[in-house]
C-alpha cells in the first residue's frame, strides 16, 4: 500500500516535472544558440559505454575521493567513454598542480591513457569512423562444495556477476567486447561463450516453503532443477545515437544506480542486463536558476521487458533516476523502478505506460487485482559526501529504497538502507585504501515480513528479479549483512584485495534463517601492457536449516585471462 505523507506528496511529480522543463529550455537554447555552461554541450560524437566491471571505475572513485574529479556522478553508471574523457579534462587543471598527492596524480594519467583516443577536437567535435575490438577475455571457475544460487531466498556465493549461472564443479566462459563509432551513432557488443554444471533441485520441504511464502506453485517455480549451461550470451550489445548530451540507445543494457560498491539497491548488474530503450543524458546539464539550488544534474530513463517470470509472464519494467551535484562535495539522487503489465495481469498499452509512470497515491485492492494495476513500485534515494575538513581522506555514502512509498525520505522506518564509508588512504600506507558497507532489507518498522515488503509484491510474485536474479543488492528479501574490503594498489590498474562478507535472511522469511561468511582474496597484475591476469579465490560457510543440516562449506578458485588486442579499423 503506498503511504503519501505531507510535503513528498508530490515529489516525483516535481521531478518529471524539472525534466520537462529541462528539456524545453534546452531546447529553446540551441535554437536560440544560447551557449548553455554544459561541458560537452558541442560535441556531435557518439561514444559507447564503459561495461561495469572495468578498472576505470574503481580508479574514478579513488580520484574522486581524494578531492578529484567533481563532475564525476559516482550514483549513476555506466559513463560513456566521452564522459570520462571530459571528467578528466575537466579536472587535469587541478591534479597537475604541485599540492596533488602523488597518488592522485598517477591515477589521472592511468585513465588519461586510457581515454586518450576518445578526445574529439576540431569544429564539428566528433570522431572519424572507426571500429575496434577493445578485449577478448577467458575465465576458470572451480567450486568445491555446495555452493548457494538462489538471491530471492536463500543467497550467493557469487555476487555483481552479470547474472552468469554458475554451480558445483568446472565452470567456465570465453568472451569478446568490441565497438564502432560514426559520427553521432555508435555500436557495442559484449559477448561470451559460457558453460556451467547443471545443479538438483532444492529438498522438498525449501519447494514447499518457499512456493507458499511466494505464492507460486511448485511446478512453475524456477528452483527446481536447472540443467547444465553450454550456450553464448550476449551481457551487453547496444545501438545508441549522441543528441546534444543524450546517448539514445536500444539493445542490451547494464546500470548502476548506487554509489556503493557491495550493490545498488535500486538496479546493479548482479541480475543479467535487459534489453531495453535507454535515454541518459550523459553530460551534466546546468539550466540558469534552477541550477544554482540543485547544481547540474544528470538523468536516466529506461523501459524493457524481464525474463524468467512465471507469475505474471514477461512483465515490463520502466525506470527513472536523477542525479545532483549542488556542491563539489555533495553528491544526491532519486530513483524509481517499477514492474508492470505482463501476460494475464494487464496489457501493455500507452495508458497501462502512462498509468504506471504517474501512479504516486495508494490503489484499492480491487484495483491492484485488476487490469488497472500501476505496477509493482519501488523508489529510492542515495547521496556521497566528501566529509568537511576530510575531502582527501573520507567519504560517506547511503543508498536506500523503499516500497509503496513516495521516497526513502518519506518513510525512513520502512525503508532499506545501504551505508557505507569509503577511506581513500591510510595514515603512512599511501598505496592503502578502506571500504566498509552495511544493507538492512529487514525493514526497522517490522510492519511486514515473510520476504512480502523489499523486493517483492503480491501481484508481481516472481519479486525483483530479472532470469530469477535480483536486479538490486543481492542482500536479498529480509536480509542483514556487510561487506568490507582493504585494497593495496600496486598501480592504478593493478591491485590486491581482500574481502569479508555477511549476510543473514530472517527467520520469518526462510525458516529457520541463513548465514553467510566469506572471506576472498582477489589479485589484478598486468602480465605484460596489453595482457591481464586476474586470480579469485573465496571460502565460504553457509547454514540454512531448511535445506541443509549443519554448517556447509565451499570454496572457489577461479583465473582469468584478458588480452587488449591493437585491433582497429579507421575509415
Amino acid at each position: 500500500m503506498q503511504i503519501i505523507f505531507g510535503k513528498t506528496r508530490y515529489l516525483w511529480q516535481i521531478r518529471i516535472a524539472v525534466i520537462l522543463v529541462a528539456a524545453v529550455l534546452h531546447g529553446f537554447a540551441l535554437a536560440q544558440q544560447i551557449q548553455l555552461p554544459d561541458g560537452a554541450r558541442n560535441d556531435s560524437s557518439g561514444s559507447v559505454y564503459v561495461s561495469l566491471d572495468s578498472w576505470i571505475y574503481d580508479a574514478f572513485d579513488r580520484l574522486h575521493a581524494l578531492g578529484f574529479a567533481d563532475t564525476a556522478y559516482l550514483g549513476m553508471r555506466p559513463w560513456t567513454r566521452l564522459s570520462c574523457a571530459h571528467i578528466l579534462e575537466e579536472t587535469a587543471g587541478e591534479v597537475s598542480s604541485s599540492s596533488a598527492p602523488l597518488e592522485a596524480r598517477r591515477i589521472f594519467d592511468a585513465l588519461q591513457a586510457e581515454f586518450t583516443r576518445d578526445r574529439v577536437t576540431g569544429e564539428d567535435r566528433s570522431h572519424p569512423a572507426f571500429a575496434t575490438v577493445n578485449e577478448l577475455y577467458t575465465r576458470g571457475l572451480q567450486i568445491a562444495g555446495q555452493p548457494l544460487n538462489d538471491s530471492a531466498h536463500l543467497g550467493q556465493t557469487l555476487v555483481n556477476d552479470y547474472g552468469r549461472p554458475y554451480g558445483r564443479g568446472f565452470n567456465a566462459l570465453s568472451g569478446f567486447a568490441a565497438y564502432a563509432l560514426k559520427g553521432r551513432f555508435s555500436l557495442n557488443v559484449r559477448g561470451e561463450y559460457q558453460h556451467a554444471p547443471g545443479r538438483p533441485p532444492l529438498p522438498e520441504a525449501a519447494l514447499a516453503a518457499f512456493s507458499a511464502t511466494d505464492e507460486i506453485p511448485i511446478q512453475n517455480s524456477d528452483l527446481l532443477p536447472v540443467p547444465a549451461t553450454n550456450a553464448f550470451r550476449l551481457l551487453d550489445a547496444n545501438a545508441s545515437f549522441h543528441a546534444y548530451g543524450h546517448e539514445i540507445s536500444v539493445g542490451e543494457s547494464e546500470d548502476w544506480w548506487g554509489p556503493g560498491k557491495m550493490g545498488s539497491m535500486a538496479w546493479s548488474n548482479n541480475a543479467a542486463s535487459i534489453y531495453a530503450l535507454r535515454i541518459n543524458r550523459v553530460e551534466p546539464l546546468k539550466i540558469p536558476l534552477l541550477s544554482r539550488l540543485t547544481g547540474p544534474f544528470r538523468y536516466e530513463g529506461t523501459f524493457g521487458e524481464l525474463k524468467g517470470w512465471v507469475q505474471p509472464r514477461n512483465p515490463w519494467v520502466q525506470a527513472q533516476k536523477f542525479s545532483f551535484k549542488p556542491t563539489r562535495n555533495l553528491e544526491f539522487g532519486f530513483s524509481r523502478v517499477v514492474i508492470f503489465a505482463g501476460e494475464g495481469h494487464v496489457p501493455l498499452t500507452f495508458g497501462s505506460f502512462w498509468h504506471s509512470f504517474t501512479s504516486f497515491s495508494n490503489v484499492p485492492l480491487a484495483e491492484k487485482e485488476s487490469r488497472n494495476d500501476p505496477g509493482e513500485r519501488h523508489s529510492s534515494f542515495d547521496f556521497t559526501w566528501r566529509l568537511p575538513g576530510l575531502t582527501h581522506w573520507v567519504t560517506l555514502y547511503s543508498d536506500s529504497i523503499v516500497h509503496d512509498d513516495t521516497s526513502p525520505i518519506d518513510a525512513p522506518r520502512r525503508a532499506a538502507i545501504n551505508p557505507g564509508v569509503y577511506l581513500s588512504r591510510l595514515p603512512g600506507l599511501r598505496h592503502f585504501d578502506f571500504r566498509v558497507e552495511a544493507a538492512n532489507t529487514d525493514t526497522p518498522a517490522g510492519t511486514i515480513n515473510g520476504g512480502h515488503f523489499i523486493y517483492w509484491e503480491g501481484q508481481y510474485r516472481n519479486g525483483y528479479t530479472n532470469q530469477g536474479q535480483l536486479l538490486g543488492s543481492w542482500i536479498g528479501r529480509e536480509g542483514k549483512g556487510g561487506q568490507a574490503w582493504l585494497t593495496y594498489w600496486l598501480s592504478p590498474r593493478e591491485s590486491l584485495q581482500f574481502s569479508y562478507r555477511n549476510a543473514k535472511v530472517a527467520a520469518g522469511f526462510v525458516p529457520g534463517g541463513t548465514s553467510q561468511n566469506d572471506f576472498s582474496l582477489r589479485l589484478i597484475k598486468r602480465m605484460t601492457p596489453d595482457l591481464e591476469l586476474t586470480a579469485f579465490g573465496q571460502y565460504e560457510g553457509w547454514k540454512a536449516p531448511l535445506v541443509a543440516a549443519g554448517k556447509m562449506n565451499d570454496v572457489t578458485v577461479s583465473v582469468q585471462l584478458a588480452f587488449f588486442p591493437k585491433i582497429h579499423w579507421q575509415h
